[in-house]
């Protein structure tokens, strides 16, 4: 066989060990699929004690489906042709006489944890790369293959459809308390406990009387239940896969091909293309941060010196000792670092949740009023505020102590790298380095090259971004770059809207209704409408500030920060009236000011390609994924 390889043991195990030919990782293409099936004839006919299935790869189980075959099935039959193919070996895998074991060590997600489902026990390796989920839903797609059966089964239903819904993981410790794993175990000790396991005729954990009850006569509950949890976050007519999930498995039990109308619905709907776009455009992203031939992409830092502890620097530095790294944060004094600090520990607890790897995290962030961290740092991010003079003077007092390789980076999101750079003896190292607030929700960073800019330290900065699990977009030094350069027209329409008499609730609902994550006038309230000013007097090009957004920055009313902006944030959360209705047309008027600025930022080279810009605009300011960007939108391609 190409892709498997098949050990005997004495003691009768058989270990299955995947190692798809040509590839860093695991997928579940047509040939994998095929060679499994000849697997399962093989030991039809001499069944052995017990079968481990396991990866061949240093990267993970398997990453799901091959994503490459979804973009084959543009004909009626394709799709549900492919889910009968996972479904009916996976049943025929979960059916065999002699126990199984998935050993799960790395990521498992979609198809890949769909396999290990079928399996009696699941193992799971406690490390940090373990991670189980079935995200088919983020692709606009269903898990068809046994998932929205066997799932509901071992975790119970709701947590089933929490998973499914969202596309969240889980790490090998949740897995085995949720009852997805039936244990987890560290890595020296795998494959004696897989063994063990396999061969100990241990009873899966029965699910509790109410959670069966929830996962049969009482299905409507939690299926009703759901469908109001998503529909908070996604319309039917822009995300229609996960109410299909509900509808799959409270009707048909999971099985898509009971309603094989539902199946080539989804496949072949313009979301569903348009979000495999989606993930297309994030890998490409993810590739400016690899390494490549030339060593200069091959870039890894291990301290990271954050000067400027306010709320974005503060959250960069907390982000980054999250992710593993060494960090120093700098400022004039304990007292200004501790709102901080304050805040990191409650990222840590929310994101990490064990007391140990709270405190190693906590350990890793090291307030730094003197500095000493830039000496050692292998990249020095300065955060201070917004003033050229300041800057200049902070450079000119670090640039002496830095070491000759580490990147030294801007986070500005207004100030021009080359007007900021004067004041170094080597003004061609400095790049732009731009986070998104929140830090720790906003995936995109904008990598930005000043002419001239040292193109190791560009490709070096990109790196940095990957590594900590962001995905780069390289930019070049221009007002608001690309982000906030499209978001500022955005906003100011839909504030010149409120001028001319329409409700903010009613704008809000325009866009809302449009796919975007967020109103323009609560994005606006949750920006600051202050920023909001200053940054509309830099990008708009000289044009008189919209009165609504006037008015209230004279009366102090500066959004969320301050408890009252467009609407009233007394209690934390935007209180809004009914909006009143949309007029026809309006959420198209307030997207073209977004599109056409796009279309001339590629025009002018600020960001390299109509995709590239997609990707950035979807993934920095949250546009409707679904349409699969706005120049893709524009060019009527859905």
């Amino acid at each position: 066989m190409k892709h498997w390889q098949l050990n005997n043991e004495a003691n009768g195990i058989v270990v299955a060990v995947l190692d798809r030919a040509g590839e860093s990782t695991n997928a579940l293409s047509t040939e994998v699929m095929l060679e499994l099936s000849q697997i399962l004839d093989q030991l039809d006919k001499t069944p052995p004690a017990g079968l481990i299935i396991r990866s061949g790869k240093a990267a993970g189980f398997i990453a799901g489906a091959d994503i490459g075959e979804f973009s084959q099935l543009d004909t009626p039959g394709k799709g549900l042709a492919l889910v009968a193919r996972g479904w009916d070996l996976f049943n025929r895998l979960a059916a065999v006489s002699y126990p199984t074991l998935a050993l799960v060590r790395g990521h498992c997600l979609g198809g890949g944890l769909e396999l290990a489902l079928a399996c009696r026990y699941l193992l799971a390796v406690d490390e940090a790369g373990t991670k189980m989920g079935l995200p088919e839903v983020m692709l606009g797609i269903f898990p068809g293959w046994g998932g929205m059966l066997r799932l509901p089964q071992r975790v119970g239903p709701a947590a089933a459809l929490d998973l499914m819904l969202t596309g969240k993981t889980l790490d090998a410790k949740r897995a085995r308390n949720m009852g997805l794993a039936d244990d987890c175990v560290p890595p020296r000790v795998m494959e004696m406990a897989a063994r063990q396991l396999l061969l100990s005729q241990q009873p899966r954990r029965a699910l509790p009387l109410v959670q069966r009850l929830l996962n049969g006569p009482l299905k409507a509950v939690v299926a009703n239940g759901a469908r109001k949890q998503v529909a908070k976050k996604a319309r039917p007519e822009h995300y229609p896969a996960p109410y299909a999930i509900i509808d799959l498995w409270q009707q048909h039990d999971g099985n898509a091909l009971a309603a094989p109308e539902v199946v080539e619905r989804i496949i072949q709907s313009p979301t569903a293309k348009n979000l495999l776009r989606v993930f297309h455009l994030q890998e490409r992203l993810k590739g400016f941060g690899k390494p490549s031939d030339d060593k200069a992409s091959d870039f890894t830092a291990r301290h990271v010196h954050v000067i400027g502890a306010g709320v974005m620097g503060g959250d960069i530095a907390a982000w980054c000792a999250l992710r593993g790294l060494t960090v120093t944060l700098q400022d004039q004094s304990l007292e200004r670092m501790a709102p901080a600090l304050k805040r990191a520990h409650a990222l840590f607890v929310k994101r990490l949740r064990e007391p140990l790897k709270i405190r190693a995290a906590f350990d890793r962030l090291i307030p730094d009023v003197a500095g000493d961290g830039v000496a050692h740092a292998d990249v020095v991010i300065e955060a201070i505020f917004e003033s050229v003079e300041a800057k200049h003077a902070l450079f000119r007092a670090i640039e002496p102590k830095l070491k000759p390789t580490a990147v030294l980076a801007s986070n500005t999101s207004s100030l021009r790298l080359e007007d900021l750079r004067t004041a170094l003896a080597r003004p061609e190292r400095l790049v732009g380095i731009h986070f998104f607030n929140p830090v720790a929700m906003m995936p995109l960073v904008e990598v930005v090259e000043a002419e001239g800019a040292d193109p190791t330290m560009v490709r070096a900065a990109c790196a940095f971004v990957k590594q900590i699990d962001k995905l780069p977009l390289p930019v070049k030094s221009a007002p608001g770059f690309l982000v906030n350069a499209v978001l500022a027209p955005y906003m100011l329409a839909a504030m010149r809207a409120v001028d001319d008499g329409i409700s903010p609730e009613t704008v809000d609902e325009a866009m809302l209704a449009f796919g975007m994550p967020m109103g323009p006038i609560e994005l606006v309230d949750t920006v600051g409408l202050d920023i909001a000013l200053a940054a509309g007097q830099q990008l708009a090009g000289g044009a008189e500030a919209p009165r609504c957004l006037q008015q209230r920055v004279d009366r102090g009313q500066l959004g969320k920060k301050s408890g009252q902006g467009f609407y009233d944030w007394s209690s934390g959360q935007a209180k809004k009236a009914a909006p009143g209705s949309v007029p026809a047309g309006l959420a198209e008027k307030l997207v073209k000011p977004l599109v056409d600025r796009s279309s001339q930022l590629v025009a002018d080279g600020v960001v390299a390609d109509a995709d590239l810009a997609d990707a950035g605009v979807i993934f920095g300011t949250g546009f409707a994924p679904f349409t699969g960007g706005p120049l893709h939108l524009r060019a009527g391609r859905r």
